[in-house]
């Protein structure tokens, strides 16, 4: 499994209308080959920017499948015009995680 990371950086004031639009889009990268789950976050500090974490079955899903889509036409048609800067996608492999137990 691939984790895609990205930072979102909002233009200022378009915080809501971002997340209607994020919601509407989301049934597009949710209904792609390789595609796991997402979450989007929202920073605590500062009001416009948000953490996009999307699990892929593996990297070419997300570089090649997705984004060499027509699907990331539309995908990209509703959401690029929010952010100020472009934001970098990173992509993570999982090395450690420490299982959450009940209390």
């Amino acid at each position: 499994m691939i984790l895609e990371v990205v930072i979102l950086d909002v233009i200022p004031n378009q915080e809501k209308e971002f997340e209607t639009t994020f919601a509407k889009a989301s049934s597009i990268i949710s209904s792609m080959s390789g595609y796991i789950s997402h979450q989007l976050q929202r920073c605590v500090e500062k009001q416009n920017r948000y953490i996009l974490l999307v699990n892929w079955e593996n990297l070419e899903d997300h570089t090649v499948g997705f984004r060499g889509s027509k699907q990331y036409q539309e995908w990209k048609k509703l959401l690029h015009h929010f952010y100020e800067p472009f934001p970098t996608v990173e992509h993570y492999e999982l090395i450690y995680a420490n299982p959450i137990t009940p209390n």
